[in-house]
């Protein structure tokens, strides 16, 4: 039987322009935002996992080195969030492993958990819908889990929507699990400082 899986797309290659340092490497309750959103997909079961780096690459590689990650180098990181989306798409396909689905994450989300990751897939079994996306403050995003149907559209994206582009476009056909708190990220340090206060 072909051992099918899931795997998962960790988007880490932003350069953090409004907050003025790597939000991956911002610290909460004692781990940096990268090393929880890893752990967290690591310990998931889903495999491969794929981290997708770019502009502070150097600064991130030794706080996840201790997990089993495949690293994917985005070059063209500035151009946006779809660039990393496509490289880490791109690394699937060239795996020789069947992948049947992948779940997209950021890193600055720092209310994931891992019982959210598998709700997603028990959904995407249960359901059987192409996207699975998280529902938070009225609305849909990430982590979202893609069938592999959707692989072609998501290597071509051209707008730097990211996944949300995928997931409106294909509205009617998406299954949603709440994800309590999943609008809280990190984008300025107002947001950092607010974290912190918690």
């Amino acid at each position: 039987m072909m051992n099918k899986s899931i795997g998962i797309i960790i988007l880490a290659a932003g350069a953090s322009t409004r907050l003025g340092q790597p939000k991956q490497l911002l610290i909460y309750k004692g781990k940096s935002l990268i090393f929880n959103t890893v752990e967290v997909a690591v310990n998931s079961g889903c495999s491969p996992i794929i981290l997708v780096l770019g502009a502070y690459g150097d600064l991130i590689l030794p706080e996840i080195s201790n997990f089993p990650v495949k690293i994917v180098e985005n070059s063209d990181w500035q151009e946006g969030m779809n660039t990393s989306i496509g490289a880490g798409i791109n690394f699937l396909q060239n795996t020789k492993e069947v992948i049947e689905a992948v779940i997209i994450m950021v890193c600055d989300q720092p209310f994931l958990s891992t019982n959210l990751i598998h709700k997603m897939i028990d959904i995407y079994y249960l359901k059987s819908n192409p996207i699975v996306a998280s529902e938070y403050a009225g609305v849909l995003g990430v982590p979202a889990l893609f069938s592999s149907s959707l692989f072609l559209e998501m290597l071509n994206l051209k707008t730097d929507k990211g996944a949300k582009q995928i997931i409106n476009k294909y509205s009617r056909q998406v299954a949603t699990v709440d994800f309590p708190r999943g609008e809280i990220d990190i984008d300025t340090f107002t947001d950092y400082e607010s974290l912190r206060r918690e």
